[in-house]
């Protein structure tokens, strides 16, 4: 495996690649977990090239205390991409990626006023400016995320569509701890008390999913989940809300078999935690 920092050298690599190479691309910010590697094992099995980027995006950010806080483990990261089957990766720098800053900005319509986007104003503009510099970068024909981040690959589908990039996008399932907890980089900054309480979130989703399969409404078992929540006092629920699992839009009642998602937020102690079923 071997892994550039610099735009040009990685282009340049790639341009050597034979034309009918197929590759597979996924973009991280490091702090790699199962969830990760099960990604390029993913990209491993159906394509001929497989490419990861190493690099926390600051334009995504709107707390600048949750951008110091997130973890970078560039050493270690490497080498559990080579373990997992990564052919090339990239390690840019911030100003590597961004000699100034952007002044472009992308709109993603309704998904920028629901969910996440409701909580982090300029998040998903952030997400769609390095997303399209990645792959302007690397030009892959398969990218690779993660369903944990839900409202994420809805914005990159729009982007791929929108801006028609040639790339399919391929969402994997999520990855989950034996105890129910979905993987996630910030799940390290987790006090030992707090990491005990941490499947709650996941309690939650599938207490929701069960109401609903019992019959009851949506409104129903997203009243289920603040109670639930009410009786954990180191939890601040954010938000949860059943929506369409494509749109993000909220569903009033449930949709076609994989068509309804459950997602939350919630903070515990200082780390902010997502997660969602799609069903």
């Amino acid at each position: 495996m071997t892994r550039f920092e610099t735009i040009s050298s990685l282009r340049q690599n790639i341009a050597s690649l034979q034309p009918e190479k197929t590759i597979g691309f996924v973009p991280t910010m490091g702090a790699l977990h199962e969830g990760h590697l099960t990604l390029i094992k993913a990209a491993r099995q159906e394509n001929d090239i497989v490419i990861s980027s190493i690099f926390v995006n600051p334009v995504q950010f709107n707390n600048p205390d949750d951008l110091a806080r997130y973890p970078r483990t560039l050493e270690e990261d490497s080498q559990q991409l080579e373990a997992a089957g990564c052919d090339l990766v990239f390690a840019p720098s911030v100003a590597e990626m961004y000699p100034e800053s952007p002044a472009l900005r992308l709109n993603f319509g309704e998904l920028e006023t629901v969910l996440e986007g409701a909580f982090r104003p300029g998040h998903f503009n952030g997400v769609g400016i390095v997303v399209s510099k990645l792959f302007n970068i690397v030009q892959p024909h398969r990218a690779y995320f993660g369903q944990k981040d839900l409202q994420q690959v809805a914005v990159i589908r729009r982007l791929i569509r929108d801006l028609s990039f040639p790339i399919e996008l391929i969402r994997c399932p999520t990855v989950r701890e034996a105890d129910g907890l979905a993987m996630s980089s910030r799940n390290r900054n987790l006090t030992p008390i707090e990491r005990e309480q941490a499947p709650a979130l996941f309690q939650a989703l599938t207490l929701a999913r069960e109401l609903i399969h019992q019959g009851h409404s949506p409104a129903q078992a997203k009243a289920a989940v603040t109670d639930m929540f009410s009786s954990h006092p180191n939890f601040r629920l954010e938000y949860v809300e059943i929506v369409n699992a494509d749109t993000l839009q909220i569903a009033n009642e449930i949709l076609a078999p994989g068509q309804t998602a459950i997602c939350l937020a919630a903070h515990l102690g200082k780390v902010r935690l997502i997660d969602n079923l799609v069903f």
